[in-house]
C-alpha cells in the first residue's frame, strides 16, 4: 500500500504587509485543509504595518497595542511560523538556511537549521539606502523597523526630558530634529513631531514654544518633495509644513554627516541633535549572494511578469525587495504598500494553481494612488480610478481614504467582522489613552 504523497511545502520569507497577507490567504486556503504545509519566517516575533512605523517613532502610536503576534496569527490562520532570519540558499536542495537566533546578551537560543521547500516566496521588504554618504550610518537614525522607531520615540522624549529638567532649550539644537528625505515617511514624521509637541505641553511636560524652541527641518535633494504627487499638491504639502513651523528644504544633497548636524552640497549646515535618514531605499544586501539569484543594483530579486525569479520558478519575490516590471509602462512598480498587498493575492492564486499544474498567473498592478498624512486633520494625495481617472484630494476626504489602506490590510489578515470588533475597541480605547506614548 503506498504512502499518500507528502503536503507541498511553501516557504515564504518575510512577514510583512504583502509576506504576512500572503501566508495568512494560504494558510485558510491550503493550510487549513491539509492541500500544503505552509511556513512562515521572520526575524521577529510581531507584525507592525510599516506605513505607521512614523506615527510609532512619534509617539502617537504605542506599537505594543496595534502589533500583530506571528505566533498568534498563524495558529488562527492555518500557517506555521518560524523564528529567524534567513542567511542562504540552496536551490539544488530547495533548502533556505536560518541563521542562529541570539538574546540581546549574544546567547545562542535557536541554532543554525536548514528548512525546505517546494516553493519559496521572498518577501523581505527592504532597508534605508544611504548611497554611501559618509557619517549616516554612525550618526542618523533610520525608521526600518519597529525597534528603530521605538527607539527614535525614547530619544525624543528624553530630550524633552532634559528641556524640562533644565528649564529651556538653550543648549544648542537640543530640540532640532534634521529629516533628510521628502518623501511620504520624512514628510508624514516631521507632520508628527509638530503635533506631539503641542501634546507635551498639554501633559505638563515643559512649556514648548514652538516658534522659539523646536526646530523640524525636512531636506530633499531634488527640486521638491513628494515627487510621486502631482506638482500642485506637493506645493501645498510645503504651505502646510511651513505652516506648522517645518522649515522645508529643497534641492540640498548632503554630503556627510556628523555629531553636530548634516553638511549638504551648498556648503549648508543644519544643527539636529536628532538627525533622521528617510532619504531613500534598497533591499537587504544578502539578496545579491543567494545562490546566483538575479539582482539589481539595489539588490532587488529581478523577476518576471509572474513575480517569478529570472533562474527559478521554484522562487517568487513580493514586495519591496522585488524588481517587478510594471506592465505597459517604463521602470518598475513602486516599493509601495498596495503594490505588495496586490502582488500577495497573484501569488496565493498562482500557487494555489500550481498544486493543479495550472500556469502561474501575470501580475497587472493597479494603481491606486498616493496619499501623505499631514497630521490628525489633513492629508493630501491622488486617487486613481477607472471612471474619473486622477483626482486630486485633500483634507477629511483624503484622510478617510488614508485610514481606509491600513483597514484594507487588517480585514485581509482577520476579515470583515474581526475588524470591525477592533475598530470600535480601538475608538474606546483612544478615549481613555493618553494621545502620545509616555515612556
Amino acid at each position: 500500500m503506498s504512502r499518500p504523497a507528502a503536503p507541498h511545502r511553501v516557504v515564504v520569507v518575510g512577514g510583512g504587509a504583502g509576506g504576512l497577507e500572503l501566508a495568512t490567504r494560504l494558510g485558510r486556503k491550503l493550510g487549513r485543509k491539509r492541500r500544503a504545509e505552509i511556513t512562515l519566517v521572520d526575524r521577529a516575533w510581531t507584525h507592525m504595518w510599516k506605513p505607521l512605523l512614523h506615527e510609532v517613532a512619534a509617539g502617537t502610536l504605542d506599537v505594543h497595542e496595534d502589533e500583530i503576534e506571528y505566533l498568534a496569527q498563524a495558529h488562527i490562520s492555518g500557517f506555521r511560523f518560524r523564528l529567524g532570519r534567513m542567511s542562504g540558499l540552496d536551490r539544488a536542495a530547495r533548502e533556505i538556511t536560518i541563521a542562529a537566533t541570539v538574546d540581546e546578551q549574544g546567547v545562542e537560543l535557536l541554532p543554525e537549521r536548514r528548512l525546505g521547500y517546494d516553493t519559496l516566496v521572498i518577501a523581505v521588504g527592504s532597508v534605508s539606502n544611504d548611497f554611501g554618504v559618509q557619517g549616516v550610518k554612525e550618526h542618523c537614525l533610520f525608521l526600518d523597523t519597529t525597534e528603530q522607531a521605538e527607539r527614535f520615540q525614547e530619544r525624543l522624549l528624553a530630550t524633552y526630558l532634559r528641556a524640562h529638567g533644565h528649564g529651556g532649550t538653550d543648549q544648542g539644537a537640543r530640540l532640532h530634529v534634521a529629516i533628510v528625505g521628502g518623501g511620504a515617511t520624512g514628510v508624514e514624521l516631521a507632520a508628527q513631531l509638530y503635533a506631539i509637541s503641542r501634546a507635551l505641553t498639554a501633559y505638563g511636560l515643559y512649556e514648548v514654544v514652538p516658534e522659539r524652541d523646536i526646530r523640524i527641518t525636512l531636506l530633499e535633494a531634488a527640486p521638491r518633495i513628494l515627487p510621486a504627487l502631482p506638482e500642485r499638491l506637493s506645493d501645498a504639502t510645503v504651505e502646510e509644513l511651513e505652516r506648522l513651523g517645518v522649515r522645508v528644504m529643497t534641492g540640498e544633497q548632503v554630503t556627510s554627516v556628523d555629531e553636530s548636524g548634516i553638511h549638504t552640497k551648498s556648503g549648508a549646515h543644519i544643527r539636529a541633535g536628532i538627525r533622521v535618514w528617510a532619504a531613500g531605499i534598497k533591499a537587504p544586501p544578502f539578496l545579491a549572494e543567494l545562490d546566483g539569484l538575479q539582482t539589481n543594483r539595489l539588490n532587488q530579486l529581478v523577476v518576471t511578469g509572474t513575480l517569478q525569479a529570472t533562474r527559478d520558478e521554484n522562487i517568487f519575490a513580493i514586495g519591496d525587495c522585488a524588481a517587478c516590471p510594471w506592465s505597459g509602462r517604463e521602470g518598475n512598480v513602486p516599493p509601495r504598500a498596495q503594490a505588495a498587498h496586490q502582488q500577495a493575492t497573484c501569488v496565493a492564486r498562482s500557487i494555489a494553481g500550481r498544486l493543479r499544474g495550472e500556469p502561474p498567473r501575470t501580475f497587472v498592478y493597479n494603481d491606486y494612488g498616493s496619499l501623505v498624512s499631514l497630521g490628525k486633520y489633513s492629508t493630501v494625495g491622488s486617487l486613481m480610478g477607472n471612471l474619473l481617472g486622477k483626482v486630486n484630494v485633500e483634507g477629511a476626504i483624503a484622510r478617510m481614504f488614508y485610514l481606509s489602506l491600513y483597514k484594507l490590510h487588517q480585514v485581509a489578515l482577520f476579515g470583515i467582522p474581526r475588524v470591525a470588533f477592533l475598530t470600535v475597541a480601538n475608538i474606546f480605547r483612544r478615549a481613555v489613552h493618553p494621545r502620545i506614548k509616555l515612556h
